[in-house]
């Protein structure tokens, strides 16, 4: 039905970084919290819970991290079912979700093999399934980073729609936040929401008062063709842990009234009663995040101080490790006649315990096998799950390898490092050592070499020969 008046889509992407041990699956106290025990503690005081209080789960267009999901149905389920309830009463008064999935560890779909970025789409829909008991029309793209390969794996999974910034695409705009359509190879096309760049900045890094927020939006709202789509797109944590009076601000946004010039609206919903009417390119290789191409996550650039050289060495040897795991983990499944890929792709069930181990692999015919030979088959599985969290976007983005992040994409490492040995006996680690002692701290001078001794010396690996026979190597039986 044709609205007289336009429409306003706020989307909130809600993410979280993993703040688990990788060994042993705890979550570790963040002191820079206080007096909460994590950010994700914190955050949630702040942000998740006032806005799930509030209703305003259920007026947006969203996303919901897997890592962030995981914790708070863990930690935080009154919270979480909140949001679950928003979605399902969204979904049955419209006939569609309003919330979208997003790729699960917040890879940089561009930098990564087309194999990783069709497990993380993957990966990420059978999340949002799992959690939302229906199928996402759309997904969200970490940093909003793009190119074509990856606009093909996301139209490969079925999925409908992404969400873009005007600064990623060529075309003629004039229809609002569209949907867009994108032409991809072998006649397939995918939908491009664009959002409104300076819109969306303006409530990120200059949020009015929430008595102000509805007459700013009828100031940006009034004039533009009735039905139309404008989009703001930001964080969502934006909404009450960055200005504190995010909450209201939210709740006054999406709340119009008959007075004010427009109403509220989400993507899919807004998606199936307008098809697109123009056609966009896109500029590949660009993020909402850095106007520097990729560089933030590949090489450095000028968007953090000092010397970034330790990205690309850093992301170098994460790069060299992963290609030896798989080439373990693909010939290991390949003699016992099974695609690897797909298997992977399909051990996201496990991940999220939808089905146990064992009852995984009798699916594929391997229940006669030996316990041993079961358990290191789950081994290399479960290693290419912290394989995958080595490519975590938060690596890359700051300022300096001796912060949290990236000590935290090499701690997965070593526990997928300790996964394989424990399965097979290879020890990839001199390598992986060689590699990082190319990445050194601009902070401290410290080598990436130096960080994973010293991650190692901390960790527990009693049975795999990384640990020579030292510590309690342990299986921490993640989920996405």
């Amino acid at each position: 039905m044709k609205s007289s008046k336009p429409l306003l889509c706020v989307h909130g992407h809600f993410y979280q970084p993993p703040r688990e041990d990788p060994f042993t699956g705890n979550y570790r106290c963040e002191p820079s919290a206080a007096p909460f025990p994590n950010w994700n503690a914190r955050v949630t005081a702040e942000c998740y819970a006032p806005n799930a209080a509030a209703g305003n789960f259920g007026r947006i267009s969203f996303n919901l991290g897997g890592t962030l999901a995981r914790w708070m149905a863990e930690h935080v389920p009154e919270t979480y079912r909140r949001i679950v309830e928003d979605v399902s009463r969204y979904a049955a008064q419209y006939g569609t979700s309003n919330g979208i999935a997003q790729a699960v560890h917040h890879t940089i779909l561009p930098l990564a093999r087309g194999r990783d970025k069709r497990c993380q789409v993957r990966w990420g829909i059978a999340s949002y399934a799992h959690r939302f008991g229906m199928q996402p029309e759309g997904i969200w793209l970490p940093e909003m980073a793009v190119d074509y390969e990856t606009l093909e794996t996301v139209a490969e999974a079925g999925l409908a729609f992404v969400i873009l910034s005007g600064e990623q695409v060529r075309g003629d705009l004039s229809y609002g936040a569209g949907p867009y359509r994108v032409r991809l190879s072998h006649g397939r096309s995918i939908n491009v929401f664009v959002r409104d760049r300076g819109a969306s900045d303006y409530l990120s890094f200059n949020m009015p008062a929430p008595e102000a927020v509805r007459p700013w939006a009828n100031a940006l709202m009034a004039g533009r063709p009735a039905d139309s789509l404008t989009l703001i797109a930001t964080d969502g944590e934006t909404f009450g842990h960055h200005h504190k009076q995010g909450v209201r601000v939210l709740e006054e946004l999406t709340t119009p009234g008959d007075a004010d010039v427009y109403e509220v609206t989400t993507l899919a919903r807004y998606m199936r009663q307008h098809p697109p009417r123009a056609e966009l390119e896109i500029i590949e290789n660009t993020a909402w995040s850095c106007p520097h191409q990729l560089g933030r996550w590949a090489t450095g650039c000028q968007c953090t101080p000092g010397c970034g050289q330790w990205k690309g060495a850093l992301r170098r040897a994460l790069d060299n490790l992963s290609h030896e795991i798989d080439e373990i983990y693909a010939e290991a499944m390949r003699r016992r006649n099974l695609a690897p890929w797909s298997l992977r792709d399909e051990y996201v069930r496990v991940i999220l315990r939808q089905v146990g181990g064992a009852e995984f692999l009798s699916e594929y015919y391997l229940g006669h096998l030996s316990t041993q030979a079961q358990r290191s088959l789950l081994d290399l599985l479960e290693a290419q799950v912290h394989r995958q969290r080595m490519f975590v976007s938060c690596a890359f983005f700051f300022e300096d390898l001796e912060r949290i992040e990236p000590r935290y994409a090499i701690a997965s490492a070593v526990q997928a490092m300790a996964l394989v040995s424990h399965a097979t006996g290879d020890n990839l680690t001199r390598a992986f050592r060689r590699d990082l002692s190319i990445a050194i701290s601009p902070g401290t001078g410290r080598t990436g070499a130096q960080i994973l001794d010293e991650i190692m010396a901390g960790a527990n690996f009693a049975d795999s020969p990384l640990g020579n026979g030292k510590g309690s190597f342990q299986r921490s039986g993640s989920k996405p």
